[in-house]
């Protein structure tokens, strides 16, 4: 597992989530809903995602921080 997950903006975030078979649902203002099968997320659309945040949506996403920044 890295020590750290790279600084990333929203939109990459999305990209990568949608390599792994997430599509858009919705956006509404500055937040971007996706979803796989039962699992939804939401991406905040920002210049750049707190570590923490990305950490969570990761975790929603049920994928590992290894898998994730293979996705990026």
């Amino acid at each position: 597992m890295p020590d750290k997950l790279p600084l990333i903006s929203g939109q990459e975030c999305v990209k990568a989530l949608q390599r792994a078979g997430f599509k858009v649902e919705d956006q509404r203002g500055s937040h971007i809903r996706l979803k796989a099968g039962s699992r939804r997320v939401t991406v905040p659309n920002h210049k750049e995602l707190d570590r923490g945040t990305l950490k969570s949506i990761i975790r929603q996403a049920g994928l590992t921080q290894d898998d994730f920044v293979k996705l990026l």
